[in-house]
């Protein structure tokens, strides 16, 4: 099927949305987090972009960033390009990451520009990994707080209050009201993968025939089973089909 064309904004503000192919993990230590952070604080000055929220998931990452001084395209090339090479050394890994195209929105006025902030600060919170948006180290919502670093935090702090104490007390009030926000929405429906796709998946990251894991070492088994419990469109019933494990021991790794 033919790509269908990117809608352009006008304010050439853009809510950026980049997951892992088959939905895994693309960050799985803090190592992974500080690389990308890096990447995108190397192109982001090279760029001249103005970032104004991120937000590091397992799986996906959300940008809310103003283009600079090339296209957009160009700008998501470098980053994905850098740390898919950076992450396949890594790992000692070979073959895509990303899954598809990045995904983008525009952001045309100032309600949905602040609907999109609150929503990739919340990210962690609806996702259940943290109790508050403030306990999460790979968000811009600490740079709001805090202290910037690759973010322009004045922007939006300027639609709370022109006082700049006054407008983080109204910025952290806004964060954290509870909302049924909803934007660009990562899928809509659940993907089952196969059994040949499973078994690819762990062999290209482990190196590892999926029906010989019982005869590997438990910490190996644990790690392995643990990265299946966590991959979108893969089910316990079929983890212990594909490796001749119990459902309760896939469970309990």
């Amino acid at each position: 099927m033919p790509r269908v064309a990117r809608i352009k904004s006008n304010s050439k503000i853009y809510h950026i949305m980049i997951r892992g192919i088959n939905q895994q993990n693309i960050f799985s230590v803090n190592e992974d987090n500080e690389k990308f952070m890096a990447i995108l604080a190397k192109y982001h000055q090279k760029s001249k972009y103005e970032i104004y929220a991120y937000c590091l998931m397992n799986n996906h990452v959300h940008i809310l960033i103003k283009e600079g001084r090339e296209a957009l395209s160009n700008f998501m090339k470098r980053i994905g390009t850098s740390y898919v090479s950076w992450y396949n050394w890594q790992y000692n890994r070979k073959g895509h990451l990303f899954q598809d195209r990045y995904k983008s929105e525009p952001v045309e006025d100032d309600a949905y520009f602040l609907t999109v902030l609150r929503y990739i600060h919340q990210n962690p919170l609806k996702a259940g990994l943290v109790n508050h948006i403030d306990s999460y180290k790979w968000s811009s919502y600490t740079e709001y707080i805090n202290q910037p670093k690759i973010v322009n935090i004045e922007f939006a702090l300027k639609m709370f209050h022109q006082d700049k104490e006054k407008a983080i007390e109204g910025l952290k009030r806004f964060n954290q009201e509870p909302n049924n926000d909803c934007c660009l929405e990562m899928s809509a429906k659940r993907e089952t993968l196969s059994d040949k796709e499973i078994r690819h998946l762990v062999l290209s990251k482990y190196h590892i025939e999926l029906a010989t894991l019982q005869n590997t070492p438990t910490i190996t088994q644990d790690k392995v089973l643990k990265y299946l419990k966590e991959l979108e469109g893969c089910s316990l019933r079929q983890v212990s089909r594909l490796t001749g494990l119990t459902v309760n021991k896939i469970f309990k790794a």
